[in-house]
């Protein structure tokens, strides 16, 4: 499947309400930008430095019981409408002190214990200060930037020159031989965790060659059959994720030094411990295993 089909999918998948099952954590969601918010109404996903503020139960704060306690914040974007109700992202620096009755949550730690929409909505709320933060002066002329007033841009008033969010193209592809799947761990991973390959698109290079070129490098090995499966947004920092399946198609497990710690072949038997439920990993493996298992069932 070519870039541009993946991308349409995604589209389709992301903007079209006729595309959305009504029980997909986002189908009520629908991203808006604007360089100023101030109603208390809206849905509030405050960040102090890259952990998100939340009460003791985990709920969503009110921005104007924030804003009394800690004062103005360093951003107040709109980034967002969740069935109409506006999502509001609140930030303040690293060095600002949670009032009493608050938590700051690591992202990737608090999945599956808020709101699934809060949750990702909460990853474009990040992505937005991410954006914000790493463009504040201009990468052409080095003047500082203005945030625009009706798009998420910071425009340079010097040069004129616009900088949007970065978005990131990473493919994923997990690799089936017959009855075994293809899965390897990089040396951050925590210890006995294996997933499936991963790697930045480079310039000029379609989803297709990226596969080929990154399985290769990182595993010495060559696929077939490639098979769009999903995609992701993944805030740490600013990745897209298009995951895929694909074909055993020869060679012998070599493990690209520094990038790869280990590299195997696991039956179904015998996998290792896998991705965190939340990323694309953790989806594409299960929906691979379940339909290994039913084509199992089948030759019986």
């Amino acid at each position: 499947m070519h870039l541009f089909a993946v991308l349409k999918h995604c589209v389709i998948n992301f903007y079209d309400d006729s595309a959305y099952d009504e029980s997909m954590p986002l189908s009520s969601f629908v991203p808006a930008f604007a360089s100023r918010c101030a109603d208390d109404e809206a849905r509030c996903y405050a960040f102090v430095g890259d952990e998100l503020l939340l009460d003791d139960n985990r709920g969503l704060p009110r921005a104007s019981v924030l804003i009394e306690q800690l004062g103005p914040p360093e951003l107040d974007y709109l980034v967002g409408h969740r069935a109409g109700q506006p999502c509001r992202l609140l930030f303040w620096p690293q060095t600002t002190q949670a009032p009493a009755g608050w938590v700051n949550h690591n992202l990737r730690a608090i999945y599956g214990h808020m709101d699934e929409a809060d949750f990702w909505i909460a990853t474009r709320a990040k992505q937005m200060a991410t954006w914000d933060r790493e463009h504040r002066f201009c990468g052409v002329c080095g003047t500082r930037t203005e945030v625009a007033e009706r798009e998420p841009a910071r425009a340079c008033p010097a040069c004129g020159h616009r900088h949007y969010p970065r978005v990131s193209p990473a493919i994923m592809v997990l690799i089936r031989d017959g009855d075994r799947l293809l899965l390897a761990r990089s040396p951050h991973f925590k210890p006995g965790m294996y997933s499936a390959l991963a790697g930045f698109v480079e310039a000029g290079e379609s989803c297709e060659d990226t596969i080929h070129r990154e399985v290769m490098e990182e595993v010495g090995l060559r696929v077939k059959n490639l098979q769009w499966f999903d995609s992701q947004s993944w805030p740490f920092p600013h990745s897209l994720m298009l995951a895929f399946n694909a074909d055993y198609d020869g060679g012998q497990i070599v493990c690209q030094p520094e990038e790869i710690e280990d590299a195997q072949w696991f039956t179904l038997d015998k996998l290792p411990d896998l991705p965190m439920g939340a990323s694309i990993a953790r989806h594409l493996i299960e929906a691979t295993i379940k339909r290994m298992r039913a084509d199992a069932a089948i030759d019986q």
